[in-house]
């Protein structure tokens, strides 16, 4: 299975841009969002950004993984 996981753009450089995972900061290719902005939201996967998101869907999206990396209880 193949996990794409949210991200804001801090910075970019070219083709490359300096990314936020919930407070993990990573390098990531740009090169297949070529209209994302600083301050934009991406799904990363594998050192990719792949597509980009509008801040409801990632906040929402990093709200569920923090439940499951927490172990929620409610979640079977």
């Amino acid at each position: 299975m193949c996990l794409a996981v949210p991200g804001k753009v801090l910075s970019i450089n070219e083709n490359m841009a300096e990314v936020d995972l919930d407070g993990i900061m990573i390098r990531t290719n740009i090169t297949l969002v070529p209209d994302i902005k600083i301050g934009g939201y991406c799904l990363i996967h594998a050192g990719f950004a792949i597509e980009q998101i509008d801040e409801d869907y990632a906040l929402e999206t990093r709200k569920y993984l923090k439940e499951i990396r927490d172990g929620d209880p409610e979640i079977k």
